[in-house]
């Protein structure tokens, strides 16, 4: 039986179509009548462990009030069905509405439109980072780190980057003397007790949905332990060529101010911390693309860019 057929098995669902093949496989199935997501997690990504505090950060925010999917039990009443041969599935409640972007398309609407949206996307992580901290999470929560080692570190979670095969040797030179400056200013912000704790780490345009003015956060499979400032970071990585790139920022931080404290210092650091996604994404693409391929070439590019910015040129 294949795993799609088993994990339709477990709970008692139907399927629809598939909606999603990338780091997960997401289908949209019916269970009792109403729609919701089928995932089938990429096997080796995340434990079976992580994937259950995943769910039970999600299950938390939900109750607390927060707009994001929440977990579906399987008919035995299991968060996660293990299907052997370490494919794992889960299913969460279905989400309406419509991503606010895509990445590398021009943002919809005004200037006074996209402003008015990303201070909502600002004030929305906040909320996130507030709720979090107010939850007392369980004594088996694991999930990994977005910290030094996790971002930085002689082995990051996403790959060694500097070792991407797309990199000439003065850019793989230059990526290098970006990240030891990275690693002593982060590790500086660190030291000065740099807001930390769980975070989103993809509040990409495709992960935050919109209907009728109200925004869901969606897609937590990358969620950790990390530096709250990186999560802006990621936000912003994908409006860096947007003409109101600047109205854009302002007004995410103002919204995120709005509910949260960020300190300039902060604020100062986010053209770094973008840097540090750009370093993170190409180590992330190299093992899923052809490494000599387009997508990793342009993930590449970006990165190089990022840490021109850094370095001053």
């Amino acid at each position: 039986m294949s795993a799609l057929k088993q994990a339709l098995a477990a709970w008692g669902a139907q399927d629809i179509r598939m909606i999603k093949d990338r780091e997960n496989v997401v289908h949209e199935v019916r269970v009792d009548g109403r729609p919701a997501a089928l995932r089938l997690h990429r096997p080796g990504y995340q434990s079976a462990a992580a994937i259950r505090s995943e769910l039970d950060w999600m299950a938390a925010l939900a109750a607390a009030g927060m707009r994001v999917p929440a977990p579906i039990p399987t008919r035995s009443g299991d968060m996660v069905a293990d299907l052997g041969g370490g494919q794992i599935a889960t299913m969460v409640s279905w989400v309406d509405g419509t991503p606010i972007g895509e990445g590398g398309v021009p943002l919809a609407g005004s200037k006074a439109d996209q402003v008015a949206l990303y201070h909502k996307v600002g004030a929305e992580i906040a909320k996130l980072h507030n709720l979090t901290d107010a939850m007392t999470l369980p004594t088996t929560f694991t999930r990994h780190r977005w910290d030094i080692p996790g971002l930085l570190g002689d082995d990051p979670f996403w790959g060694r980057f500097w070792e991407c095969p797309a990199l000439s040797d003065d850019d793989r030179a230059l990526i290098q003397r970006a990240r030891a400056v990275a690693h002593d200013r982060v590790t500086a912000f660190a030291d000065a007790g740099a807001d930390f704790g769980l975070i989103h780490a993809d509040a990409l345009r495709e992960n935050i949905f919109v209907k009728d003015g109200e925004l869901t956060l969606i897609d937590f499979d990358d969620a950790g332990f990390g530096f709250r400032l990186y999560d802006l970071a990621v936000m912003m990585t994908q409006n860096e060529d947007e003409p109101a790139y600047d109205a854009i920022r302002t007004a995410a931080l103002a919204g995120y101010r709005a509910r949260r404290a960020l300190s300039q210092e902060a604020e100062d650091l986010l053209p770094l911390f973008i840097m540090i996604r750009r370093f993170a994404s190409m180590g992330w693409a190299v093992p899923r693309y052809d490494p000599t391929g387009p997508e990793v070439v342009s993930y590449t590019q970006k990165a190089v860019t990022a840490a021109r910015r850094v370095l001053g040129g």
